[in-house]
């Protein structure tokens, strides 16, 4: 609290130093301190006096600090464990209007209460039913915090993304009085998360919400960027809102014990960001294929989890990069959508049993058959697409519904315009690209190069 030591402070994390805040809860402290007789200046009025020093030290000990790390309701042992598991945690900055943090790391789950503050009196947590567990530990971290807890579970995958089941928790958050005050979390898969951020965006015409991601896609994918929706029986997605949470905790814990097929269809959000974008992301994929196909959450268990938490933070880069300039797909943010336009048709058409993953590795073959048709890339990069694809244990191909329903499905795309076609294409390596209505005829040929 001297100048000397915060300009000493200051200038260390200016060179890339770590400084660490341990954030306790204030009364818990005070009932602490206020043991023995080690305390002078609790003396007296132990209490109000420790309270006046909270005041005034905790801004100084925020501003100077890059980790701040809850200690509410713990001991030294389980604080070192935090502490320990706080120090491998990467951090995500998405800037723009309403910028965020998306933490990834063992145990981040424990910024909750860090990131809805202390105004919030009312927390919705909306998770399905596999990720029990999972839901158990928040709920206990938010009621140790505090807030009283409305547990909400919905079904599980595309199932829960409905206007029946939307319905249903605003029925409920009525019924609990949520206000404008109070606060969303979802936590599981992709779809919870689209959930219950359109939960939050809708109730009273926005509340706050964190994301907590359970498996690879939500981490990767889902679960940052701000898209919130509903499905209809017309089409994936058709309703929802651009809606920014406060921050997303992406706990490597949750995914040991991720089924091997769910994080495997993971994997194809993350080929995608490195066809796109980082080329890294694509060599990491090549050199870990076996592993990643064969993943069964020892990895995590065991600490062994270094690439896959490489792999996460360098897919939420890409999309934090074209998000941070494009919040609502005016443009850039489309190329997100790479493998996307038949991904979305083939998961129409399969009534949503195909995982979503799955049906973009797919989309990213045809899309790549297509750019090959038009001339934008060469026959190697096509069999490069399935080639790793099908080393990653992903799907390359696909026979089920006719050329007329995906084209009915492909016009109902949100990037088409009218009535044409758009598509996004790469023009090389990390260079996707739009294609505009482009001849129908090699449109159905790309189609049938990607049946079975």
């Amino acid at each position: 609290m001297t100048p000397q030591i915060y300009e000493a402070l200051l200038s260390y994390r200016q060179q890339g130093g770590l400084i660490v805040y341990l954030d306790a809860d204030p009364e818990e402290a005070s009932a602490r301190a206020s043991h023995g007789n080690k305390r002078p200046l609790l003396a007296g009025q132990a209490h109000e006096r420790w309270m006046e020093l909270f005041k005034q030290r905790r801004p100084v000990y925020e501003a100077i600090a890059n980790l701040t790390v809850p200690s509410h309701g713990t001991n030294p042992k389980a604080m070192a464990q935090r502490l320990s598991e706080a120090l491998n945690e990467r951090t995500v900055h998405v800037s723009g209007s309403e910028p965020y943090e998306v933490y990834i790391g063992p145990g981040v789950s424990s910024r909750l209460h860090a990131l809805l503050g202390d105004k919030v009196v009312r927390v919705a947590l909306i998770h399905t039913h596999p990720v029990q567990h999972h839901a158990d530990h928040a709920r206990a971290l938010l009621r140790q915090a505090g807030y009283r807890v409305c547990d909400i579970a919905v079904p599980d995958a595309e199932a829960g993304k409905s206007v029946q089941v939307a319905q249903g928790v605003w029925t409920r958050l009525a019924q609990e009085g949520f206000t404008r005050s109070d606060a969303v979390v979802g936590l599981g898969g992709g779809a919870a998360t689209d959930l219950a951020g359109y939960i939050a965006a809708t109730w009273m015409r926005g509340i706050a919400y964190v994301n907590c991601p359970t498996s690879l896609l939500a981490m990767v994918d889902a679960s940052t960027g701000g898209k919130t929706g509903i499905n209809l029986p017309e089409g994936k997605n058709l309703v929802g809102a651009f809606y920014t949470p406060l921050g997303v905790l992406a706990d490597l814990k949750t995914l040991s014990t991720l089924p091997t097929d769910i994080f495997v269809e993971g994997l194809g959000e993350v080929v995608k960001c490195g066809f796109i974008h980082d080329q890294r992301i694509l060599q990491i994929l090549e050199d870990h294929a076996a592993d990643l196909r064969t993943f069964d959450g020892a990895q995590i268990e065991q600490g062994e989890e270094p690439f896959i938490a490489e792999l996460i933070e360098r897919s939420v880069l890409v999309k934090a990069r074209v998000v941070s300039v494009d919040l609502k797909e005016s443009g850039p943010r489309e190329f997100l959508n790479y493998g996307h336009t038949l991904g979305h048709a083939i998961e129409q058409l399969e009534h949503f049993t195909w995982r979503h993953g799955q049906a973009v590795a797919v989309g990213m073959v045809f899309a790549a058959e297509l750019a090959h048709l038009l001339g934008h890339i060469d026959q190697e990069l096509v069999d490069y697409h399935r080639e790793l694809l099908t080393s990653l244990g992903l799907e390359t191909s696909w026979s089920g519904g006719s050329w007329e329903q995906v084209l009915d499905l492909m016009h109902r795309d949100k990037k088409a315009r009218g009535d044409e076609l758009r598509f996004i294409i790469l023009d090389g390596l990390g260079r996707p690209a739009h294609l505009d209505n482009p001849p129908l005829e090699a449109v159905h040929e790309a189609f049938e190069r990607i049946r079975s």
